[in-house]
């Protein structure tokens, strides 16, 4: 019998907001508010992607966006956050790292400032229910101008030790280049926030290259077509900066065709420190077990490799360091104990 996954010590650092949000909840919302549904959000769920296209893109945009529209109460937001906290407690995961732009809802929550202390708000107390830990990541729209993501950035500085831990970009990173941002990047570190752009999904290597050279990323959101330049890995082992590799999403958006197409191995056997992350669970179909499951399955990891994974995702969270040493003992433990 195998070692549970359920039960070993990991940390899950890509998670979007919105993304987070449990199916039944969405259904539960949509019909109190009167919000009608596509198929694919109802029957049709997990919705068929392909976002390799302008087209697709703009689908996946479309039912996210018709996701959030159910988040209209301050109940809302912090049932969806102490929700996704329970199934990461469920599912093992001890330290949650959770990217917002407050932009996305800060007409009806009173603004920038008062979003995001909601979020926080919501955030702590979630985290106490549940028994983990939680850092909320502010993002900015890539598709949205550089000046936005400025005031982004100073907003995050501001809650800087007060739940804000890191500063991200996101959405379709063909639309604007990674450099374009390196001034809300510069505001972001010197307030002391990690930076964690998203990099290498739907654009190729130079993608990740850009997070690291302009904007100083400290990890990188999905970075899986680093594998395409061994010299790119080289350097991303060298650093030891992490690729939060996402496979059911790479599959939900047609980055790749089959499930062994991930290049999961061929990262982590080049030393590339990787944190496996569910992405936008509620579009995927996927939290973050089964993605720990696709290493075990299809990736063939032994119990010891997986051990590893949870160690890099640990090591490259935020969390504390009592609380990081705390993690890394259980991972030991579950791997010497037997199934």
């Amino acid at each position: 019998m195998a070692r549970p996954l359920t039960t070993l010590p990991k940390a899950h650092l890509h998670l979007h907001f919105t993304g987070s949000m449990r199916h039944s909840t969405l259904l539960e919302l949509a019909a109190e508010q009167g919000v009608h549904l596509p198929d694919a959000l109802v029957e049709d769920w997990p919705p068929k992607l392909r976002a390799t296209d302008e087209r697709g893109w703009f689908r996946f945009q479309r039912l996210y966006d018709i996701a959030r529209s159910v988040l209209r109460r301050e109940s809302d937001v912090r049932r969806l956050l102490l929700e996704a906290a329970l199934d990461e407690a469920a599912e093992g995961s001890r330290w949650l790292e959770i990217q917002v732009d407050p932009s996305g809802y800060a007409s009806r929550f009173g603004g920038l400032t008062a979003t995001l202390e909601l979020v926080l708000d919501a955030a702590r107390s979630a985290a106490s229910e549940a028994g983990i830990g939680i850092g909320v990541i502010v993002a900015a729209n890539r598709t949205r101008h550089p000046l936005d993501a400025k005031t982004l950035a100073r907003l995050a500085g501001q809650f800087a030790g007060e739940g804000v831990i890191g500063f991200g970009l996101s959405n379709d990173e063909r639309r604007a280049r990674a450099r374009d941002f390196d001034g809300a990047f510069r505001i972001a570190k010197r307030a002391g926030l990690i930076a964690v752009p998203h990099g290498g999904e739907l654009s190729g290597a130079a993608s990740v290259a850009e997070c690291v050279d302009d904007l100083g990323a400290d990890r990188v959101g999905h970075g899986v077509r680093a594998a395409e330049s061994p010299r790119l890995m080289e350097r991303l082992a060298d650093r030891q900066i992490t690729c939060e590799v996402c496979p059911t999403s790479n599959l939900g958006l047609g980055v790749a065709r089959d499930p062994s197409e991930v290049p999961l191995k061929r990262l982590f056997d080049a030393g590339v420190p990787i944190a496996l992350g569910a992405d936008d669970p509620l579009l995927f179909g996927a939290r973050l077990l089964p993605q720990y499951e696709l290493a075990r399955d299809v990736y063939a990891f032994t119990d010891a490799e997986i051990a590893e994974l949870a160690r890099q995702s640990i090591r490259s969270s935020t969390a504390p360091e009592p609380h990081k040493k705390e993690l890394l003992t259980g991972i030991d433990t579950w791997l010497t104990t037997h199934p």
